[in-house]
């Protein structure tokens, strides 16, 4: 299921060549997860480092996730 959802994500990821040469790539749909490289294949793999960590974090923090590919990684609390 995690791996779906990163891979639904990293699929929705856009890249942007800067004038400087390096690659911008960004997951619109997940806020703050973005990455700057010199490489293409660098930048994808930073993308995806950032994208794992700031899963983690929103999880320990509560935070609430887009749900991606249908795949909901909130956590739902029960109401009594």
């Amino acid at each position: 299921m995690l791996t779906h959802y990163i891979n639904t994500a990293m699929h929705k990821a856009t890249y942007e060549l800067l004038e400087d040469g390096t690659f911008y790539s960004e997951i619109p749909e997940c806020p703050g997860v973005w990455t700057n490289a010199a490489t293409l294949e660098a930048c994808r793999d930073d993308l995806q480092e950032t994208l794992e960590g700031w899963i983690i974090l929103g999880l320990r923090l509560g935070h609430t996730l887009p749900i991606l590919g249908g795949i909901n990684l909130n956590v739902q609390k029960e109401v009594a």
